[in-house]
């Protein structure tokens, strides 16, 4: 997780904390469990002692029970820190955006400031969640739960510490050969974005005009594109299941042809074969959890790289150390004022702009629509920097002032 967006977990600590400790504490009792089964089998029903049973089997029922109360506390705290988290992310993120001038507002647009504070912010959510609960708890179990089989039979064991990196290794590689299509995903979503704001927007002119049509075609292509990254991306994830069950079932198989050999001569016991069993379930199951979250860190990783470009965007307009604080007048000029919204180079929205308006004055701009009538107003407030020339407001520079003392004393009614 990237340390940046980790700041944001603040007052939910105690519940990323306590998370994993919880699921140690839940992993620590399962692995109990099939030891216990070892030995219900293995002396309770050879030598017919149903008291044994019973013992144990109330054992196995308390374990169950401890063992439930650890997961559900652990799922509630992880649910809980990571919703936290994210509700801190997206308040950190909205207040980042409200220093933004429209120009750095228009350099990520504004469907794309929202699938950021939506589902990128949502992705890594999850991907806390699952890191902090899931990923904490597979690599416990697969060191406990290979140290038990140790102890039961070294042969087995030594296999699977042959298998684990050779399927850890193929897991990963699957996550890795889908990670780039996630990635163009986000992008095709701002776009999508955009066309649905644009048509809820304009939805007067479209019908106005019997463009139905036409939008819908250009919905159903962004669409289209979404849904074939999608769809590439899950063909690629779909082969981890596959390639778990094969991996599993082979392992079963050689288990079982060891673990027969060795009752049969003496050196394992039926109960103890089963736990083994047991342990090696356990720990496949763990690698395709670990799976399962790394796809969704490297999901996520694209979108903290999409939310950190706008955590670390720099605002166009900071406020000066000796910034004037007092609006003398209302008087407006514009001296020799050129803008573009590319900046120094691009075309030019205002060029050579000179206008002088007395406070008190009345002044109306009548123009066709782009003609720049509202570009002009957005200068006054700051809304936007010119590209050269200068914009005074009661005789000062506006970049000269606080950028809250000027707006408190320049109003815009925009058109909506």
């Amino acid at each position: 997780m990237d340390k940046k967006l980790l700041r944001s977990v603040r007052e939910y600590k105690k519940q990323s904390f306590l998370t994993p400790v919880l699921v140690a504490a839940e992993v620590f009792v399962e692995v109990l469990i099939p030891l216990l089964m070892a030995k219900i089998i293995d002396v309770g029903i050879m030598n017919g002692d149903m008291a044994y049973i019973i013992k144990l089997g109330a054992l196995l029922v308390l374990l169950a029970v401890v063992a439930l109360f650890f997961g559900a506390k652990a799922g509630q705290l992880a649910a809980v820190a990571s919703s936290g988290y994210a509700k801190n992310l997206r308040h950190d993120f909205y207040y980042k955006i409200q220093d933004f001038s429209f120009g750095n507002i228009d350099h990520f647009s504004t469907p794309g400031l929202v699938t950021r504070l939506t589902t990128d912010i949502t992705n890594v959510q999850m991907a806390y969640m699952f890191t902090i609960r899931l990923l904490a708890r597979a690599p416990i179990m697969i060191v406990m739960s290979l140290i038990m089989t140790v102890t039961i039979s070294p042969a087995i064991a030594f296999m699977m510490l042959i298998t684990i990196p050779v399927l850890g290794g193929l897991l990963i590689f699957i996550a890795k050969k889908a990670h780039p299509h996630f990635i163009k995903v986000f992008d095709e979503y701002d776009e999508l974005n955009n066309v649905v704001q644009e048509n809820v927007n304009a939805a007067r002119v479209v019908k106005a005009y019997v463009r139905e049509d036409h939008e819908v075609e250009k919905f159903g292509k962004i669409s289209g594109i979404v849904f074939r990254l999608f769809t590439k991306a899950e063909k690629i994830v779909a082969w981890n299941s596959p390639t778990m069950q094969f991996t599993m079932y082979i392992v079963v198989l050689a288990m079982v042809l060891i673990g027969g050999e060795s009752i049969i001569s003496g050196d394992m016991l039926t109960g103890e074969l089963t736990s083994v069993i047991v342990y090696a379930l356990q720990i496949l199951t763990s690698l395709m959890m670990v799976s399962f979250v790394f796809v969704m860190i490297m999901i996520a990783e694209a979108s903290t790289e999409r939310i950190n470009e706008v955590l670390d965007e720099v605002p166009e307009m900071e406020d000066k150390a000796d910034a004037v604080t007092e609006v003398t007048n209302g008087d407006i000029e514009f001296e020799h004022v050129n803008f573009s919204y590319a900046g120094e180079g691009g075309n030019l929205s205002l060029k050579d702009v000179n206008l002088h308006i007395k406070s008190g004055q009345i002044v109306g701009i009548i123009g066709g629509t782009g003609s720049a009538k509202s570009t002009l107003v957005q200068l006054i407030p700051r809304l936007y920097d010119v590209t050269l020339g200068t914009v005074k407001v009661g005789g000062t520079d506006v970049r000269d002032y606080n950028l809250k003392a000027l707006r408190d004393q320049v109003s815009v009614v925009l058109q909506k």
